[in-house]
């Protein structure tokens, strides 16, 4: 594998496992903030939407710019709706801003693969991106619960830390480090060479692709 491509494994990892754990944190942000029951399933459905609504562009962001910075611009705006949650904005509002985040991120992480490695090794490349996203899954829960236990909650209380009031605040500052830490890594990707013409400057065939996802559906 050329070099880069285990950054790129690295920063997938570090970027899904907070993923992962935000969404156990936004539940326990929810509880704090006392919301209704209904509307827990709703903070997984304004993180799809972001998806919906910005599939006929997220792939012309990405080729418009290198994808090491779309990463890294991703992770950074995932990174900004965690602060919202500290700040007091409401998580389902927020978590859509991760959406918006993640929504960007999901072209770069594939498509850099592609203009860094030839297609010969882009099947062994795919297992690796694929089980770093496993195991982050699986991790990324894992830590994600123990974040918000009653023990992280004690300690909070006893600390007295500004902004971190219970162990939900607590498991989502940790979350928006781990966000931090990914954008960290995405500086070190490599500049892979492929330059794409600019589509955002192409509003009409947009416009066009938005209708056709439509049409699909």
């Amino acid at each position: 594998m050329k070099k880069g491509f285990y950054t790129i494994i690295a920063a997938q990892f570090v970027s899904s496992l907070a993923d992962n754990a935000l969404l156990i944190a936004a539940i326990a942000m929810l509880a704090v903030v006392h919301s209704a029951p209904w509307i827990t399933p709703l903070l997984q459905i304004f993180f799809t939407v972001a998806y919906v609504v910005l599939a006929p562009f997220v792939g012309a962001f990405a080729d418009a710019l290198q994808k090491r910075h779309v990463m890294f611009v991703s992770n950074a705006l995932k990174a900004a709706g965690c602060a919202l949650m500290i700040a007091g904005v409401h998580p389902m509002i927020a978590y859509g801003v991760v959406g918006l985040g993640a929504a960007g991120y999901s072209p770069a992480k594939y498509g850099i693969l592609t203009e860094l490695l030839p297609p010969q090794k882009l099947i062994a490349a795919n297992a690796w991106l694929e089980s770093a996203t496993v195991g982050s899954t699986i991790i990324g829960t894992v830590i994600g619960g123990a974040l918000v236990s009653e023990v992280v909650g004690r300690w909070v209380q006893h600390a007295h830390i500004p902004f971190m009031s219970t162990a939900a605040h607590a498991a989502m500052f940790t979350v928006m480090l781990i966000y931090a830490a990914a954008a960290v890594i995405n500086v070190f990707i490599p500049d892979t060479g492929a330059r794409y013409p600019n589509r955002l400057k192409e509003p009409t065939r947009l416009v066009s692709d938005f209708s056709e996802c439509f049409v699909v559906l």
